[in-house]
């Protein structure tokens, strides 16, 4: 099973504190172009996927949400893309509930989905399942189960389907997969990660994987969007690098694979026989 998602975002919005609501709007505008682009991919393809939208974006750009969801799903990537282990409980729940309430209002459609900024929940935010349940939302897809700069969850320990039990609610989680090199989790189908592994290597681990969660940005295959110049050596390579070939490699790996969205996965998934996942306060 390989699951499609698009977190929808721009390609300034990255987690560095400078960045605001306020100054996003001083940069300039390319969501547009970029998600037609993706749009042409996925016709190509004849694929469809979830786009996880920041709410920044719905209120923004309330017709191209629109658009969106005349054709694929939603979920909620937050309101303003912060690093969830950021945030205390009620910053985060305002996050994702005024984010909920945008995409419901424009689309109006329920939102079923989650996906933290980051990949940010981690063993130290488990109160986040608590308010995602609190707030209507059914599968979460933030667990990164390895470590990560914006911290990761490896004591998660499995990436398959599973469902999170944590202080009385249950929540099905769609964790981010990964391969293993001389046993160290390896993550290649999204971001960064997915542009800086050669084509071939994505494809053998694919191939090899029973269950994929992808997660695509417009902005990875936008080789003409402006440079953000105040980010640090490493963010700038992990940003930037391999945006010109990327669209032919997404490009070949839907002809290569088949694809389903959330609500697809969610049908084909036998969650009677998913591994429970106890969090412990």
């Amino acid at each position: 099973m390989n699951i499609l998602t698009i977190d929808t975002e721009e390609y300034f919005q990255f987690f560095e504190d400078s960045y605001s609501c306020e100054r996003w709007k001083s940069f300039e505008v390319r969501i547009y172009e970029n998600i037609e682009r993706i749009f042409r991919l996925l016709e190509e393809g004849n694929t469809k996927a979830t786009f996880f939208v920041i709410g920044w974006i719905a209120k923004e750009y309330p017709d191209l949400v629109r658009r969106i969801s005349e054709k694929y799903e939603l979920g909620s990537h937050s309101f303003s893309h912060q690093l969830v282990f950021k945030q205390g409980r009620d910053e985060f729940c305002e996050e994702v509930s005024s984010s909920i309430k945008l995409l419901e209002d424009i689309s109006g459609k329920r939102v079923r989905y989650f996906r933290a900024p980051g990949f940010s929940i981690t063993e130290n935010e488990k109160w986040a399942f608590e308010v995602l349940v609190e707030n209507g939302i059914e599968i979460d897809c933030s667990v990164f189960p390895a470590p990560r700069a914006h911290g990761g969850f490896p004591s998660f320990g499995t990436c398959e389907p599973s469902i999170i039990k944590y202080n009385g609610v249950e929540i099905k989680e769609l964790p981010i997969s990964y391969t293993k090199i001389l046993n160290k989790p390896v993550i290649f189908s999204g971001g960064g990660y997915f542009r800086f592994f050669p084509y071939s290597l994505i494809k053998k681990w694919t191939k090899d994987s029973n269950y994929l969660m992808s997660y695509l940005h417009p902005r990875d295959f936008d080789s003409k969007q402006p440079m953000i110049e105040d980010l640090s050596m490493f963010r700038k390579f992990k940003s930037y690098y391999g945006i010109k070939g990327a669209e032919a490699k997404f490009r070949k790996w839907l002809s290569d694979f088949d694809f389903v969205d959330i609500d697809e996965a969610d049908k084909m998934i036998d969650w009677e026989k998913a591994k429970i996942i106890n969090l412990f306060s």
